[in-house]
């Protein structure tokens, strides 16, 4: 089911080293999660699955978890370009606007409550609460 991944892993993994990157266990994460994605019965990428395996062992250090989701993160969004139906996660944080929606009949009732953008880094300090 993962053949087609395991082949875009491995040219992802071909593009890391020829830009320097030093791979040796960046290289092996990827790959288990293919397996856990497999085992999962998934053909593609979602936020929640790679949430799940990250989180994985039950037990584990928020450190360990937070790299497995980096390591699977980068493999994401190379996927992402490639094909749309992965999904991936913002590195970046959203503001809403300070800016409405307008005198647009019924834009609150649609949810509308400004318009979503990323903080530019330098900036992130000053919006975070």
């Amino acid at each position: 089911m993962t053949g087609p991944l395991r082949e875009e892993l491995a040219d992802y993994l071909a593009l890391r080293r020829a830009l320097g990157y030093l791979l040796d266990r960046p290289e092996k994460l990827p790959g288990q999660f293919l397996d856990y994605l497999e085992q999962a019965g998934e053909a593609r990428i979602t936020v929640t699955v790679a949430l799940d395996w990250a989180r994985l062992p039950t037990g584990g250090v928020s450190n360990w978890w937070a790299y497995r989701l980096s390591a699977v993160r980068g493999f994401a969004t190379y996927l992402h370009g490639l094909d749309p139906a992965h999904e991936r996660r913002s590195r970046h944080r959203s503001v809403q606007s300070r800016r409405g929606c307008g005198s647009a009949p019924g834009a609150e009732a649609l949810g509308c409550r400004g318009v979503s953008r990323a903080i530019p880094h330098l900036r992130q300090a000053q919006y975070q609460q």
